[in-house]
């Protein structure tokens, strides 16, 4: 796509209408994954708001969004507020982290270095509007790869990597819990939550 007249990108392209006779990049990837959600919720959530960067905007087909690291599942929850050097003490109370595994390797459209180019994209898909990231994602669920969801960098740390996994009747039955839930303040949690605080210096108010 050619710069704007300012020399800026603009914005990000549509799917290209000829993205279905593409093959997609795959990865067949089994986890573990990581998920933080709040206590008492269930860890394993297909969501339909449509509020979310790969959500279906017709609310169709629910996503499902995990860390591949504990690191990736906490940047992405708790890094929303760009510039926001600490995180909310009553957050941290109300936040587990779970662990899920999948019953079969899941065949995953790998957004990541060449991929982009490759596929028509590029890293603006991310961190810029949902609206077109949601069409993307759209487009890769009806795919005639049919793939089970998409692996991303994570905004606030492109050397971690988040996924959108997808419902649909993709996901839902393969995705279970390992292990029980941990809470994110809990005291044997600790030493885990320091180093992720640490890693990003972030503070707690």
């Amino acid at each position: 796509m050619a710069p704007t007249s300012s020399g800026r990108p603009g914005r990000h392209p549509s799917p290209p209408s000829d993205l279905a006779s593409k093959p997609l990049p795959l990865l067949d990837l089994k986890g573990p994954w990581f998920r933080v959600h709040k206590i008492g919720r269930k860890p394993v959530f297909f969501g339909t708001t449509q509020r979310n960067r790969f959500d279906d905007p017709q609310g169709i087909f629910g996503v499902l969004y995990v860390g591949e690291s504990e690191l990736a599942a906490f940047i992405e929850t708790f890094g929303q507020e760009t510039g926001l050097r600490a995180v909310s003490k009553s957050l941290l109370n109300d936040r587990s982290m779970s662990e899920l595994v999948t019953a079969r390797p899941l065949r995953i459209v790998d957004l990541d270095g060449k991929n982009l180019a490759r596929l028509g994209a590029d890293a603006r898909l991310f961190a810029a509007e949902h609206s077109v990231a949601q069409a993307w994602s759209t487009a890769l669920f009806a795919h005639p790869d049919a793939p089970d969801g998409i692996r991303y960098p994570a905004r606030h740390d492109n050397q971690q990597y988040a996924l959108a996994l997808y419902g649909g009747g993709r996901c839902e039955k393969l995705i279970r819990q390992k292990g029980k839930s941990r809470k994110l303040s809990a005291p044997e949690n600790a030493a885990r939550l320091g180093a992720w605080l640490d890693h990003y210096e972030l503070g707690v108010v």
